[in-house]
């Protein structure tokens, strides 16, 4: 340089690509229909890449791309293909060698065919670590908060709806709301005992740095956690080293710089843990840690529901087993086939029924029904039903008589409960078949040449409503007749 300080190799005016290069700006070219894309030397610079590291294609750039700004860059630049737009703008974190970040500004302009397709994308890469108060940084900092807020409330509102334990983990594993978070990985653990089982993890690769149980006393960071009721923050590499040397092993092949394990806590206890990885360094701000906090509360509301749910499911479903018939009775001249299967996932539990009840002389008696609700307390007025009507079929009342003093039975337990039902008795010896019917679905009928008809029967109005709002004389439940022949099938559902 002379004494002005000038590079005197430098020609004035200067070359607008060596202008570019002193200030950090390099170029790129990126052909929409081959997926190619070239970086010129100094856009390489810029994102701390190596000509040998860069496979020329948008996907060899992620590795230097912050995980949650990629995804927000992705949704930026297809947001401008879609809208038809000439031009974009963003500005987004890149991962320097030694695990830093650094703020870099892109600038496109968008080549479109004369009736409109994109087909190629010509910008610039701009190192914008030295802006100004960094507005474009802040601006992007601004939206990483609206992000992460959005993300917290759209994870509770969905976990709201959540009815198992899988339920929350397929919500915690989806690769969207990662990126959103700035997460390359998720763990989720439930405490067990004294012990915290892993049951939910991804996505670095197949394994993710914890074992499927550890102790709660154990020199973890999910430990941690739970044992301390308070959030774990690590913040480097060393510092996973030197905190947890027995999970150090497992983090050490990984590109994770820094973690969260956060404590989830229901009704001032301890239901589990949620690890969350990252590839940055652990800059954690006090609005990211509140963030974060937030967010572990609503999982903590969302498992603990999905936990007690399960326990219920769990407790009406061995219930429930145990108030339907064991077997089925084998009745001469006459084939009996039983289906129970549930409608909707998660809700195969409850006061469904039926029952096959042998009269001798060659008749028998089959019912159906369903108590109102999908709870224990169903299943268990059910069992009740079940028994109750099946003891006054064998006392030898009529099916009429036998629904009314049923109902008048479900009144008594108080339980502001309602069941349909339908009770048949058929005489194989006659075929003459008689239905009564509280307020449930027709019987169907299929015939021995193969044709199907609904059987409309006169019905009275469901069990356990009171005796006044019952209408007609005689037990409120009247008979419809009709005669089987052999071959015919008699259908009853719920």
């Amino acid at each position: 340089m002379d004494q002005r300080g000038r590079t005197p190799e430098v020609d004035w005016p200067a070359r607008p690509d060596l202008s570019l290069a002193l200030n950090r700006m390099g170029t790129f070219d990126w052909d929409l229909d081959s997926g190619r894309l070239y970086l010129d030397d100094t856009a390489l610079e810029v994102l701390h890449l190596r000509p040998e590291q860069f496979d020329g294609t948008p996907a060899g750039l992620r590795r230097r791309v912050v995980p949650g700004d990629g995804a927000r860059l992705d949704g930026r630049v297809r947001r401008a293909l879609e809208d038809g737009r000439s031009h974009y703008g963003a500005y987004f974190r890149t991962l320097r060698e030694d695990g830093t970040a650094g703020w870099t500004h892109l600038q496109g302009h968008i080549l479109r065919e004369p009736h409109g397709r994109a087909y190629r994308v010509i910008g610039i890469l701009r190192d914008a670590d030295q802006d100004p108060g960094e507005p474009g940084a802040a601006g992007e900092r601004d939206e990483g908060r609206r992000r992460m807020t959005g993300v917290v409330e759209r994870t509770t509102a969905i976990l709201a709806h959540a009815r198992t334990v899988n339920d929350v983990t397929d919500v915690l594993k989806d690769p969207e709301a990662l990126g959103h978070l700035g997460a390359v990985s998720v763990m989720l653990g439930i405490v067990d005992g004294g012990r915290i089982h892993l049951v939910a993890e991804g996505q670095l690769g197949s394994y993710v740095p914890e074992i499927e149980y550890t102790r709660i006393d154990a020199e973890f960071p999910m430990s941690e956690a739970v044992r301390s009721l308070q959030p774990v923050f690590i913040a480097s590499r060393e510092e996973f080293q030197r905190r947890y040397p027995l999970l150090w092993p497992y983090i050490e092949p990984l590109a994770v710089r820094s973690g969260v394990y956060l404590p989830l806590i229901a009704q001032g206890r301890p239901v589990g843990a949620l690890g969350l990885l990252y590839t940055r360094d652990g800059d954690f701000d006090a609005e990211e840690r509140n963030l974060l906090v937030a967010l572990g509360s609503g999982i903590a509301q969302g498992l603990q529901r999905a936990m007690l749910f399960e326990q219920e499911h769990d407790l009406a479903e061995g219930l429930q087993r145990a108030m339907l018939p064991r077997v089925i009775p084998e009745v001469p001249g006459a084939l009996i086939a039983v289906r129970y299967r549930a409608a909707r996932v998660g809700r195969d539990i409850g006061g469904d029924w039926y029952d096959v009840v042998p009269l001798g002389e060659g008749r028998v008696g089959v019912t159906i029904g369903d108590v109102e609700g999908h709870d224990t307390d169903a299943a268990a007025v059910m069992g009740q039903l079940r028994i109750v009507l099946r003891a006054y079929v064998l006392e030898g009342h009529t099916p009429g008589t036998a629904l009314a003093r049923a109902s008048a039975f479900l009144r008594d337990l108080a339980t502001e409960r309602f069941a349909t039902c339908t009770y048949a008795e058929l005489d194989l010896n006659t075929g003459m078949l008689h239905v009564v019917r509280a307020g449930h679905l027709d019987p169907v009928v299929r015939r021995g040449d193969g044709s199907c008809h609904r059987i409309q029967v006169a019905g009275g109005l469901p069990l356990g409503v009171p005796p006044h709002e019952q209408r007609g004389s005689g037990s409120g439940y009247p008979v419809t007749t009709l005669e089987l022949h052999p071959g015919d099938t008699l259908l009853l559902c719920t």
